[in-house]
C-alpha cells in the first residue's frame, strides 16, 4: 500500500492530538495537518480508494474520487473501538472511518467493502505503525504460530472491469450452467452491517452460520435475466445449481477492488510454505504496543 500524509499550515480545530514528528519517524511523508488549541499536530494523509470512485453516482461526493483524505488514529478512535453500543449493532469500522475522514460529507455506508478496508488499514497504519503481529493456521499441517507481517507490503487490487454503465456499482455475468445473466453490485457498508445482522439474529435462533452464502448473494445480486423483483430474484438464488453460485462467488472474489489481506506463511512446524489470509482480529486495532 502506498501511504502519503499532506501538510496545510491553515489552523483547523481539533480535540486529536498527534505528533507530526511522530508520524514523520514512524516513516510517513507529512504533507498536512490539522492542528487543535494547543498546537499538537494530527497527521493528515491521503489514501488512494482501490474502485478509483468509478462504482459511486454522479450525486456521491465518492464520484470518480481516486483517493480521500483521512486523519490519524487517536484517543477518541479508540473510544470508539470499544464502544459496547457499536460493537453490539455492528457499526464500529462505520463509526471508526466517520471519525477519520476529513470530509465528513462522504457517506460511509455506501463505500464499498474494497474502499473501506483500504480505508481501515491506513487507519491502523496510521495509528499504531504497519508491524501487525498475528496468529495464522497453517493449511498444510494445521498448526497455529504467532507471525509479524507489514501492512505496507500488502497488494491493492484496483477495479478492472467496467460497470453496466458510469457511477453504477452494478456488473454483469453469465452462469456456466443455467446460461442466465446476472447483475450484481460489490458489497456495500450497509450490506456488511445488515448480513452481520441477520447472521446475530439467526446465531440466537440456533442455526449458526448456515445461510451465510446465500444471505451474501441475496444482497450482491441485483437481477436475473433482467428480473429485479426481490421474491423471485431471492427464490433463483436458493435454487441457483452450486456449480453458478460458485462461479458467480469466484468471478466476484477475483474482480472485486481492495485491500488482498492473502499472504505467503512459511510455517516452523512442518516447514511448508503457504498462501494464508491475514485475521483482521481485535488486535488489528489493538497491536502490543509496549513491544
Amino acid at each position: 500500500m502506498s501511504h502519503e500524509v499532506k501538510v496545510n499550515n491553515e489552523n483547523r480545530t481539533s480535540n486529536e492530538v498527534f505528533s507530526a514528528d511522530q508520524a514523520q519517524r514512524a516513516g510517513f511523508q507529512v504533507r498536512d495537518v490539522m492542528k487543535d488549541d494547543f498546537g499538537f499536530e494530527v497527521p493528515v494523509e491521503t489514501v488512494p480508494l482501490p474502485s478509483r470512485g468509478r462504482v459511486y453516482s454522479v450525486e456521491s461526493g465518492l464520484h470518480n474520487s481516486e483517493t480521500v483524505d483521512i486523519k490519524a488514529m487517536t484517543a477518541k478512535e479508540e473510544d470508539i473501538l470499544t464502544s459496547r453500543a457499536l460493537i453490539k449493532k455492528g457499526t464500529v469500522i462505520t463509526e471508526l472511518i466517520k471519525s477519520c475522514l476529513v470530509n465528513k460529507n462522504l457517506v460511509v455506508d455506501e463505500m464499498i467493502a474494497g474502499d473501506r478496508n483500504a480505508l481501515m488499514t491506513s487507519i491502523r497504519i496510521t495509528g499504531y505503525g504497519s508491524d501487525y503481529e498475528a496468529e495464522v493456521e497453517c493449511p498444510e499441517c494445521n498448526e497455529r504460530s504467532k507471525h509479524n507481517f507489514s501492512l505496507l507490503e500488502l497488494p491493492v487490487k484496483e477495479l478492472d472491469i467496467n460497470p453496466v454503465a458510469e457511477g453504477a456499482n452494478l456488473f454483469e455475468f453469465d452462469l456456466p450452467l443455467t446460461k442466465k445473466k446476472v447483475h450484481f453490485k460489490f458489497l456495500t457498508g450497509k450490506d456488511e452491517t445488515e448480513i452481520q445482522t441477520i447472521m446475530e439474529r439467526r446465531k440466537k435462533q440456533g442455526f449458526a452460520n448456515d445461510s451465510l452464502v446465500t444471505t451474501r448473494l441475496q444482497h450482491a445480486i441485483v437481477a436475473v435475466a433482467g428480473v429485479n423483483d426481490r421474491n423471485k430474484v431471492n427464490a433463483f438464488i436458493k435454487n441457483m445449481p452450486a456449480r453458478d453460485s460458485l462461479a458467480l462467488r469466484r468471478h466476484i472474489d477475483k474482480n472485486e477492488p481492495g485491500v488482498d489481506m492473502k499472504t505467503w506463511l512459511d510455517c516452523p512446524s512442518c516447514y511448508e510454505t503457504s498462501e494464508v489470509r491475514l485475521p483482521m482480529g481485535a488486535n488489528f486495532f489493538w497491536p502490543d504496543t509496549e513491544r
